[in-house]
């Protein structure tokens, strides 16, 4: 299947002007050359005893070393006057072939009436032999014989005849289509108006043309049909992947066809910069193109105001087409590291930037990645892990862009793919160093606590055990909080079966999530004691509880900041570092004890003020429940200290 049967397919034939003349030549070459071996095969029947000529080299200059047209002159044979040639339907199917190949070009300029009469009348013949395996004098001489009829002779055409005369008209045509490079596209028939424009067209190509490297496509062809400037680029391989660019005015419009339909969307979303206004892409089944597989066809148009900005969009539209080549492969091998939506994301920021995915392909692709995960060690990453799972979604695509970026460098300094691996590596190993997923979580875990803490000291220092509706609200938004830093230790729970260093970070979430629960319980407490369960909550008893609430919201921030600069320390960081992280942590110890005292304050105050039975159950339960939270923010400070004075080799 030949790229100029797509471009057909999409209507443009004087686009392929060119290459079909090209193909009718080399069409001509087989013509002649199964002549040649039919009318060898016919003399070998009649003298047996007779060596066939050796066409081997003729066969292999044609593109046409087959079996069944070698064997055939030795597999002749003669019954009476007729030959009897097994390779007859074969020998038909081809010439019908290349008869329509050669008569391509000219049927679709103004040839005249005579030949397409005699196309047609040889197509039908041939078509007729498909069954047939005798070849009679009278056929063999219609096929090959190369007699003109003379002045008053009656009219003896043949297939030779025929042949012969379109070689004549093609030279004709081709003459007729002489051909000149504009900065390397091949354009005839051009006006002047429109070579900047191709020009234009070939400076974005040529901006990202090396980025496909020895890959073979983005082959530009121009020409001018009527009132329009047409550029055809054939993009990669596939013969359902083209691009045909419409030029009229300052209008231009573009048709794409493409086998992916995420890439389809992916390059709709590429030229959206230059103004893009696409139609709906349809599902397009051709036959002879893409395995008679369906593939996607849309068209883009773009408006432009004056020339510069019209020249602008051709070279921003060809600097996009070599980020196709290629493009679903790169996505795949991408796969194996980050989800769909990532891995599209980073051939879209590899194109913006220029850099294309083609380099890493070359260098070695998954293959390096994997390599250079093994090498960090089996801390970092165990069998099955992808890159999202330890480095984060952000961290992945961050990593794996500047991947893309060193294999680009490189490569195109045609620098070693070895050199690539070991960067790659080395860019792997300080990604881990920079990057603490471990303590993301124990992060976003502490967050979750602070906001929990914030929103039962809002509650009491505002007297919301009096109204129900806020009550309720918040022990709704708390229940949601709960469970998703119950989420947060599932996942370093998933982890730590898989990585053991993710255990010590394991426990420390758990004990953490302790105290998520005991707040998430103190708003579901305020919730009940909003229905109407509040007897005997004075002024004393409500500042009391609210400062165990705070005393609680004060140990939950300083736990955020405990974590936020355990992310940093190790054994180079300077003392002050150290220092911040242990009064951090004395800080939390500091607000737990603050919190016994409250709590057995409130207790007096209940004893003395409370006297129904379900106010004072569910009041005692709210303040044990805050001293609970801030025991358990300690108990997970100390571990934290444990974590952190383990990770930087200093004693406790």
């Amino acid at each position: 299947m030949e790229k100029s049967d797509a471009v057909a397919s999409l209507g443009q034939h004087s686009l392929l002007l060119p290459a079909w003349v090209k193909t009718a030549l080399l069409a001509n070459d087989r013509l002649k050359l199964c002549l040649t071996v039919l009318q060898a095969a016919a003399d070998r029947a009649m003298a047996p005893a007779k060596t066939p000529p050796d066409l081997r080299s003729e066969m292999a200059a044609a593109g046409l070393d087959a079996a069944w047209l070698r064997d055939m002159p030795t597999q002749a044979s003669r019954d009476g006057e007729d030959v009897l040639l097994p390779q007859l339907p074969q020998l038909a199917t081809q010439l019908a072939q290349d008869l329509s190949l050669m008569a391509r070009p000219l049927l679709q300029t103004e040839t005249d009436k005579s030949t397409r009469e005699r196309v047609a009348f040889w197509a039908a013949k041939l078509d007729g032999l498909h069954d047939e395996d005798v070849l009679s004098p009278a056929l063999l001489r219609a096929l090959s014989h190369g007699h003109r009829a003379k002045h008053g002779e009656p009219a003896d055409d043949s297939l030779h005849l025929l042949v012969m005369d379109l070689h004549k008209q093609l030279n004709h045509l081709a003459a007729s289509l002489a051909s000149e490079l504009i900065d390397g596209a091949h354009v005839w028939q051009l006006q002047d108006d429109d070579r900047p424009r191709v020009a234009a067209f070939m400076r974005g190509l040529q901006r990202t043309s090396a980025l496909k490297f020895d890959h073979p496509g983005l082959d530009t062809a121009a020409t001018r049909d009527g009132e329009r400037l047409l550029i055809q680029n054939d993009i990669g391989t596939n013969d359902a992947h083209v691009l045909v660019l419409q030029v009229q005015g300052l209008t231009i419009s573009l048709t794409y066809s493409d086998l992916h339909s995420s890439r389809f969307e992916f390059f709709q979303a590429q030229l959206a910069t230059y103004g893009a206004q696409w139609s709906s892409p349809e599902a397009r089944v051709s036959a002879g193109l893409n395995r008679g597989e369906a593939y996607q066809l849309g068209t883009a148009r773009f408006e432009a105001t004056d020339e510069a900005q019209l020249q602008g969009m051709l070279e921003g539209i060809a600097s996009r087409i070599v980020f196709l080549i290629d493009w679903n492969r790169a996505r795949k091998r991408l796969l194996n590291f980050v989800g769909k939506r990532e891995a599209i994301a980073v051939l879209a920021e590899a194109a913006k930037a220029e850099i294309g995915h083609m380099a890493w392909l070359k260098a070695g692709a998954e293959r390096m990645l994997f390599e250079a995960m093994q090498a960090v060690g089996a801390d970092a990453f165990r069998i099955g892990d992808r890159l999202d799972e330890v480095l984060g979604e952000a961290g992945a695509q961050a990593f794996l862009l500047e991947v893309l970026r060193l294999s680009s460098t490189a490569m195109l300094a045609q620098q070693p793919a070895a050199l690539v691996a070991d960067e790659t590596r080395l860019l792997l190993a300080r990604q881990l160093q920079r990057r603490a997923p471990e303590f993301d979580l124990l992060a976003e875990h502490a967050a979750y606590c602070q906001t929990l803490a914030e929103g039962i000291s809002q509650a009491l220092s505002h007297g919301w055990e009096q109204d129900k509706e806020a009550a309720a609200k918040l022990a709704q938004r708390a229940k949601a909080w709960e469970r998703q830093a119950d989420h947060l230790v599932m996942q370093a729970r998933e982890r730590a079966r898989r990585q053991p260093r993710w255990a010590q970070f394991a426990r420390l979430l758990e004990t953490a999530d302790d105290a998520a629960d005991a707040l998430e319980e103190c708003a579901f407490l305020l919730g009940l004691i909003a229905e109407h369960h509040h007897q005997g909550w004075n002024k004393e008893l409500r500042g009391l509880l609210a400062q165990l609430a705070q005393a609680v919201l004060h140990a939950t921030q300083e736990q955020v900041r405990a974590v936020a600069v355990a992310r940093g320390l190790n054994g180079a960081s300077e003392a002050a570092e150290h220092d911040d992280f242990v009064a951090s942590t004395w800080q939390v110890l500091r607000a737990e004890r603050q919190c016994d005292e409250l709590l057995r304050a409130a207790k007096r105050c209940m004893a003395a003020e409370v006297t129904n039975a379900a106010a004072l159950m569910l009041v005692n339960d709210l303040a044990n429940q805050l001293e609970f939270a801030s025991d358990r923010l300690l108990n997970a400070a100390y571990a934290l200290r444990e974590l952190v004075f383990s990770k930087t080799e200093v004693g406790a």
